[in-house]
């Protein structure tokens, strides 16, 4: 897989990881009451690989952070390094999220 996800880690008392696929970035999503906004401040940290992004995931569940996750790339990624499970994602427009306190 040569995909290319966005990372950003925003340090505090307990970490919190932004993921998203790169083509998700800057856009909104709207279904019902729902709003799903993968806003750059937040989520464009650096452009990493699969087998990077998997890497960080793993170490920063270590650590007890929190994840917000948004695309279906990044939520397959996720799954792939032990985040999340099915019953963790939501959808808003077709478009997979989880947030996931560890």
């Amino acid at each position: 897989m040569s995909d290319k996800f966005y990372i950003k880690i925003h340090r505090a008392y307990r970490n919190v990881v932004a993921v998203c696929d790169s083509d998700i970035l800057g856009k909104t999503f709207e279904e019902g009451k729902m709003q799903l906004e993968v806003r750059e401040s937040f989520y464009k940290g650096e452009e990493r690989t699969t087998e990077e992004a998997i890497e960080i995931l793993k170490s920063e569940k270590m650590n007890d952070s929190t994840f917000n996750i948004a695309g279906k790339k990044s939520v397959m990624l996720a799954g792939e390094a032990g985040i999340i499970n099915k019953g963790n994602v939501g959808k808003v427009q077709g478009i997979p999220f989880a947030l996931v306190l560890i």
